[in-house]
């Protein structure tokens, strides 16, 4: 733990840029990695998914304005971004990870959605065919942690990586 705090104290704000974009690219890389092998997402895991489709050019954004040789005047506003953003992914996370344990009710989304039947027979057919991915069924643990709240721990350390990077990124500007 100590070299790890060591490590943060020393990078720059180009490093710390990197180290974002490669933990959320591998976030989402495991997400579809994971319903390729057959791990279909709920609703829920689908909208956690839509900060990293932001987060992931804004931290490459900010990689590229970091690693200019002068910084750039929008750099701690690009790390502010990030942090938004993957706060807001954590919040999600930890959301979802409730449903999940089952400490509040999920969204009645998380039931399937039916195309209006023409008849009887067509709407039986429809309910056979459904494939209903729940919410509040994780559909793996690993360490006792599913998806959701290993989302809400990523996101965390990505926002928390950005406010660093934010600062360091002041702290250039102002010559510190």
């Amino acid at each position: 733990m100590k070299n790890l705090s060591a490590a943060i104290r020393s990078a720059t704000a180009a490093q710390i840029a990197a180290v974002i974009l490669a933990l959320a690219l591998a976030s989402i890389l495991a997400a579809w990695t994971f319903e390729a092998f057959g791990y279909l997402p709920c609703e829920l895991c689908l909208k956690q998914r839509i900060p990293y489709y932001a987060g992931v050019p804004l931290a490459a954004l900010t990689l590229w304005l970091a690693a200019r040789p002068a910084g750039h005047p929008a750099l701690p506003a690009a790390f502010l971004g990030l942090a938004l953003i993957f706060y807001a992914s954590m919040a999600l996370g930890v959301y979802h990870a409730g449903v999940e344990w089952g400490y509040w009710p999920g969204p009645t989304g998380c039931t399937g959605r039916m195309q209006t039947a023409a008849s009887p027979a067509e709407f039986m057919k429809q309910l056979q065919q459904a494939r209903v991915v729940r919410c509040d069924e994780p559909a793996i643990r690993v360490m006792g942690l599913s998806m959701a709240g290993m989302n809400a721990i990523v996101s965390f350390l990505i926002a928390a990586l950005a406010v660093i990077g934010s600062r360091r990124a002041d702290g250039a500007k102002a010559g510190v």
